[in-house]
């Protein structure tokens, strides 16, 4: 209106001078002030339009903007082995997401998302539930671990999916795949019983949290913390506006005791048995574990994408219960590694000496009933020396009856058996020591003199883990001390800082003469040095070291008077456990191996020779093996 007039006034003042240009000019000043006043008609008709005819329409779509709370996963720490080697750290996983309010039709948007990932629409359906009240409003799962391509397609037609997210977050990556899989353990969901504890009162559901082994004990360092963004979003679910954000961090480091090196060896030595079995490593000098194989195995890695029912079931139900950790939960008969119970215990009771002599003939006399040797032509004349290093079950017979069960039990416990050994991984069985009061209340029954004859050379009742084993010759082999196992090393920062270090922890000490132990290393040197040894397998390790060890052969069940004498004739699940432990070098001890092999038969066919790769691996690369720590 204003540019009308004043072009009506320049008009009106030039009109007494005209001349024909002027009159061109006058033309154009015209035009343009109709021109102006034609674009404020149309801009205020538009404000009209919108204001007053829309308005309504377009303060409800305002009122749809909402904050979109996205939660931002942290990486969980490291876990390194004893030189710096990964073992478990994290890869990205590619996800889709959907707010189910922002949806519109939240079906159709599943049934769009299982279309353009090649998922089926009943499972993302299922993966997403039924979301009400609160759940709506929050970013649900809807697929994961697509892969670059599958989110990509997600993303390209984003424009056409209401509410849809996409993100890239953190899932666990386990390098090795089953190795050390029962030390490092695995992850799920945390479960409403799990939230109800102190122990997590820190979660929410749907966190996920670690259910085993390593994951589960240092969960809470391993973990990190959390973040998110708060995200201005419109009706369709476009972004706006970033409102704020919290920065996740990442977890702490752990660094443990295991050396891989030396467990893959182990695990690859069990697994060409095509048994299923343990082997334990240990440092005696102060109880680092540097192995911890238990095969069977499971695979950690389809458990941190989520393992579905199916594949969990037939996990489950194997029955070579591969999720079952045999080095600390499997408690079986010790077979002859047994025998040095009764060594010390006839030593230090006085029954037997250096001087003490049994005559083998092949069996053992107790009252009506005859035991027999391993060896049926017998020993002869055996004294306690040879009777370790040719393992001799007359000879142990004989020295047990003298000492009876509630003595030799007495000084099993002062090894350290019958109750776990404290390792910080857990959960652990405890074995059992028998004793007269046991049998009494667990059968209600009395004692038999029989039963003592087996538990005397490991049978009977007897039962030890695989730690156990490891735990009580590395106490004989290191001279007496007792240490507690311990798999974690330290924890550090992301920055590689250390917050924290175990220390090596006395827990107990033999409780026996010097004279007793001596005697006794002295066997288990000659069992792998001396002719008829029976831990001959040892023997020739690089550079010349000299080993010391035991064998066992553990008896599951009790065969005819005259069994089969070709052991493939013996079903399976009937054979013998084989055994095996080994220290060296035998006088000064730097590494301790115990070998179980189920149904293996014999500890010096089946056990030795997997302690034996583990062993050579050690010497030929101690140097290297800890270059770090």
């Amino acid at each position: 209106m204003d540019l009308a007039l004043l072009a009506s006034t320049l008009v009106s003042r030039i009109s007494g001078t005209r001349t024909p240009a002027d009159g061109q000019i006058e033309q154009r000043v015209a035009s343009a002030a109709a021109l102006a006043t034609a674009v404020w008609l149309v801009l205020l008709f538009r404000l009209f339009y919108l204001q007053v005819v829309q308005g309504e329409q377009y303060r409800i779509s305002a009122s749809r903007n909402s904050v979109r709370t996205h939660h931002v996963q942290a990486t969980r720490g490291i876990i390194f082995d004893r030189n710096g080697e990964i073992l478990v750290d994290s890869r990205p996983s590619f996800d889709v997401l959907v707010v189910p309010h922002e949806t519109g039709d939240l079906s159709l948007t599943l049934e769009r998302i299982g279309r353009l990932t090649g998922l089926e629409a009943a499972d993302i359906r299922q993966r997403v539930g039924k979301p009400v009240g609160r759940a709506r409003f929050q970013t649900l799962e809807a697929a994961r671990d697509l892969g670059r391509n599958g989110q990509a397609r997600v993303e390209a037609r984003r424009w056409a999916l209401p509410g849809v997210v996409t993100q890239v977050a953190p899932v666990r990556h386990y390098r090795g795949r089953s190795s050390a899989a029962h030390v490092l353990g695995r992850l799920g969901e945390i479960s409403s019983s799990q939230l109800k504890s102190r122990r997590y009162q820190a979660y929410q559901a749907g966190d996920v949290i670690g259910t085993e082994g390593i994951e589960r004990l240092l969960d809470a360092e391993l973990r990190g913390r959390d973040g998110g963004t708060n995200l201005l979003v419109d009706a369709h679910g476009r972004e706006l506006e970033l409102l704020g954000e919290i920065e996740p961090l990442p977890g702490k480091n752990v660094v443990l005791t295991l050396d891989q090196r030396l467990q893959s060896v182990a695990e690859a030595a069990l697994d060409e048995t095509g048994k299923a079995g343990a082997v334990v490593a240990l440092d005696p000098r102060n109880g680092e574990v540097l192995v911890l194989a238990s095969r069977p195995a499971f695979d950690p890695d389809r458990f941190a994408v989520g393992i579905d029912r199916e594949e969990w079931s037939v996990l489950r139900a194997d029955p070579r219960t591969p999720l079952h950790n045999r080095a600390l939960q499997g408690q079986y008969p010790p077979g002859s590694t047994y025998k040095v119970v009764t060594a010390l215990a006839g030593l230090e009771e006085g029954v037997i000496d250096e001087d003490y002599r049994v005559h083998c003939a092949g069996s053992f006399r107790l009252g009506r009933r005859r035991y027999r040797c391993w060896k049926r032509g017998g020993h002869g004349e055996v004294d306690l020396h040879r009777a370790l290093v040719e393992s001799c079950d007359v000879f142990f017979y004989a020295t047990g009856v003298e000492v009876g069960v509630d003595r030799l039990a007495h000084y099993a416990r002062i090894l350290g058996l019958g109750a776990p050994t404290g390792i910080e991984l857990g959960p652990e069985a405890a074995g059992l020591v028998p004793t007269r009061e046991w049998k009494e209340r667990r059968f209600g029954e009395r004692w038999q003199g029989g039963e003592t004859v087996s538990v005397a050379i490991g049978q009977g009742f007897n039962l030890w883990t695989p730690i156990q084993l490891a735990s009580v010759y590395s106490a004989i082999g290191s001279g007496g001390l007792r240490y507690r196992p311990f798999i974690v090393k330290q924890i550090t920062d992301p920055r590689g800082q250390v917050l924290r270090e175990t220390q090596p922890e006395v827990v107990g000490s033999l409780s026996v003469s010097a004279h007793a132990l001596a005697q006794v290393r002295s066997g288990l040197h000659g069992v792998v040095h001396e002719p008829h040894g029976t831990g001959w397998v040892m023997r020739r390790l690089p550079g010349g070291v000299e080993a010391a060890g035991k064998t066992g052969t553990a008896q599951v069940v009790a065969l005819a008077k005259d069994p089969p004498k070709d052991e493939e004739d013996i079903p399976e699940a009937q054979r013998d456990h084989a055994w095996f432990v080994t220290y060296v070098p035998a006088q000064d001890p730097r590494l301790l191996v115990a070998v179980l092999v189920e149904h293996g038969g014999h500890g010096a066919s089946a056990a030795a020779p997997i302690a034996k790769r583990v062993a050579v691996e050690f010497l030929e690369n101690e140097g290297e093996l800890y270059a770090r720590y």
